[in-house]
């Protein structure tokens, strides 16, 4: 059965023409139906230039400094920080995306850096653990995380820094709110009453207008 403004057809992944549903006559001669087909207002995408596999060249802004580097385009982010950068910072568990040790921010956002493509970053600004601190003053995270005794192998604790940082600025303050938009980082020490003490100190500084740094 043929729907109205909808064009039949083998389904194609990439049109030029028919950007909504990708089955129209451009894709692979798909035939259309008795109603007129009427384009999707969205723009389309802008065509990315095919490059890899072999390696090429790779720009990226981390904590307010570029970087150039050759790698292949299937080198995550994690790998080209760790392994191009030289900047450990953000630690490898479990390279799936399920322990939050790798999570840095992207233009300010939480992101698993082993999931992330280091070449999807070009044009964005990467912040790790590393450019938390103003010189060798801490970010108020990393001192309360110390006060409140938040860490024992260590490992995690750059991820957990990252994250409660961004809950905070992203409005997640409440003390359910913490223990939930910090579920994604995985302690195997189970420290999480002191991380969540922690991150509770920061946010009651930065309610106490003379505390600066949150």
């Amino acid at each position: 059965m043929k729907t109205p403004g909808v064009l039949t057809g083998p389904t194609c992944l990439t049109c030029p023409t028919c950007h909504a549903c990708r089955t129209c006559p451009t894709c692979l001669g798909g035939e259309p139906v008795s109603a007129p087909h009427v384009p999707s207002r969205a723009p389309a995408a802008a065509v990315l230039p095919e490059r890899g596999p072999e390696p090429v060249r790779i720009t990226l802004s981390v904590n307010g400094d570029e970087h150039t580097f050759d790698a292949e385009p299937r080198v995550s982010l994690l790998d080209a920080l760790r392994e191009r950068l030289a900047m450990t910072g953000a630690k490898k568990g479990c390279d799936q995306g399920t322990c939050g040790a790798c999570t840095v921010w992207v233009d300010g956002r939480r992101v698993l850096a082993c999931l992330t493509l280091a070449i999807a970053c070009e044009g964005h600004e990467v912040t790790t653990i590393e450019g938390l601190a103003q010189g060798d003053e801490l970010h108020a995270m990393q001192s309360a995380f110390i006060e409140q005794d938040a860490f024992q192998c260590g490992y995690c604790t750059p991820g957990q820094i990252m994250s409660a940082v961004a809950l905070l600025k992203e409005g997640h303050g409440d003390d359910a709110e913490i223990a939930e938009w910090m579920s994604g980082n995985i302690c195997r020490c189970a420290a999480y009453p002191h991380i969540r003490a922690a991150i509770r100190t920061v946010r009651d500084q930065s309610r106490d207008p003379s505390h600066g740094q949150t």
